[in-house]
């Protein structure tokens, strides 16, 4: 494909590639300058002839490289692989906010495919093609030319739907430019990430990208009418020309009106545009309500078809390593939930307590070279809402993890300090009597934890079947 087609450069010469890894650069390659000048020399040395480079670059080019210069080189970057690759799935749904990105893609995909739909998602499960196993991703939101890599082979193989996760990280550093979503959510805004954006309000306006660039035009936002950004949201919607269809208590087409817990789930009772109506969905705890009915939202409004997405939404089962019941042991039952926030950790122990005859037991830790703040936050809900408390390494990283443990344990005063998490989840599983329920938080379905700047094997997972 020629530079003139893929950028504003009226350069003709052909491109045989693109990357902002200068390692994968190719001899005719347009390289993507997004970290500074020092992987410049390295890309001309494997054969870039094309940069997109920051409009203050100081690098001395050779004059036969063409040299596009723009002051947002991210969002340039993107756009032009967008350009490049051409072909995405015709319907493109995304999903942003704090908790629920992963629970709502994957029962939007699983609703889809039982209307007869080949629906696709993406995110921090990687990619989950109809109901097929996922393809393992190491990041929510891939870099831009992955993505769009992913979009093109999905079109390629007739997906008609893709429903991506939109992370703070991927939206504000624009690997998501490019695409334009018809219809897109937003579930809540709660403390992380603020080791990268520093501010709450920072965090949201990464956050709002997805509404003010990404959305199309006339473009459709399901949004939480029950948190307190919830205003901001709606103006931003309505200043950017999109259509806005509200959900929770204070949802206006999507009112909850109640939630029963059932033995194996709940019952919700809610208003669904305008019209009273019951539904049983196999998922504990209310903030899966709110998850669901964020689903339903996406799907009325995208698919046009209302009462096959609520005689389906009743039959979804929750994504792995989210509040998914894995094990029995003594008569008590283990979970495993992916909740990493104080929020995560606060709505899956509420959601639980209710099925908790007995003691309720929580373990958990936090991960390294993030966000410190909340450590001690989420120690002191663990203190008040559990009845036990295991404390535990999760992802040390480079941190020196006894110090990670100390900060949580010192607003956890009944936590019992564990450092090896399978000694911790083994000594947890063993303690359990009938009736009690035991939460394995932070890791969810992830299969490595990252310790000295290593990747070792570890599943929660596994260490519940070893155990029970």
């Amino acid at each position: 494909m020629k530079l003139c087609q893929i950028t504003n450069c009226s350069d003709d010469r052909e491109i045989c590639g693109l990357s902002a890894d200068s390692r994968e650069i190719k001899k005719g390659f347009l390289f993507g300058s997004l970290n500074g000048d020092q992987y410049i020399k390295s890309a001309l040395d494997n054969g870039a002839s094309a940069f997109i480079v920051p409009e203050d670059c100081s690098f001395d080019f050779p004059k036969h490289i063409a040299v596009i210069r723009t002051p947002n080189p991210n969002k340039e970057f993107a756009q032009t692989v967008a350009r490049y690759y051409e072909y995405i799935p015709p319907h493109i749904l995304m999903i942003t906010g704090t908790n629920g990105k992963t629970s709502i893609a994957d029962f939007v995909r699983q609703v889809l495919t039982m209307m007869g739909e080949k629906a696709a998602s993406t995110g921090t499960l990687g990619i989950i093609k109809g109901n097929e196993d996922p393809i393992p991703s190491p990041n929510t939101t891939p870099n831009s030319v992955t993505i769009h890599r992913e979009l093109r082979e999905l079109y390629n193989e007739g997906f008609k739907y893709a429903i991506m996760e939109a992370s703070s990280h991927g939206l504000c550093q624009y690997r998501l430019g490019g695409i334009r979503c018809h219809t897109a959510g937003f579930t809540n805004l709660t403390r992380d990430h603020l080791d990268y954006h520093k501010t709450f309000e920072n965090y949201l306006d990464a956050k709002l990208i997805l509404f003010r660039e990404t959305l199309c035009e006339n473009g459709t936002a399901v949004l939480n009418a029950d948190i307190e950004c919830f205003e901001k949201i709606r103006q931003t919607c309505l200043e950017n020309g999109k259509k806005v269809i509200t959900y929770g208590y204070n949802g206006k087409e999507l009112r909850l009106l109640k939630t029963t817990p059932l033995p194996h789930g709940q019952k919700l009772d809610i208003e669904f545009y305008g019209r009273s109506i019951e539904l049983e969905i196999p998922l504990s705890g209310e903030f899966q309500a709110m998850n669901v009915l964020c689903a339903i939202g996406i799907l009325t409004e995208e698919t046009g078809r209302p009462e096959e997405v609520l005689k389906h939404i009743t039959k979804i089962h929750g994504a792995k390593g989210r509040l998914e019941l894995v094990g029995q042991k003594n008569g008590a039952a283990i979970y495993i939930d992916y909740a990493h926030t104080p929020d995560a950790l606060e709505n899956v122990i509420r959601a639980l307590r209710p099925h908790t005859a007995r003691h309720l037991h929580v373990l958990f830790g936090c991960g390294g070279d993030r966000d410190a703040g909340k450590r001690p936050i989420m120690g002191k809900l663990a203190n008040e809402l559990a009845d036990f408390v295991y404390i535990t390494d999760d992802n040390p990283r480079t941190e020196n993890a006894t110090e990670i443990r100390k900060q949580i344990m010192n607003a956890c005063p009944k936590g019992i300090d564990i450092a090896n998490r399978a000694e911790a989840i083994k000594t947890a599983i063993n303690r359990l009597k009938t009736g009690d329920v035991l939460i394995l938080a932070g890791k969810g379905h992830e299969t490595g934890q990252y310790v000295n700047g290593k990747i070792y094997h570890f599943s929660d997972h596994e260490e519940v079947l070893k155990n029970i």
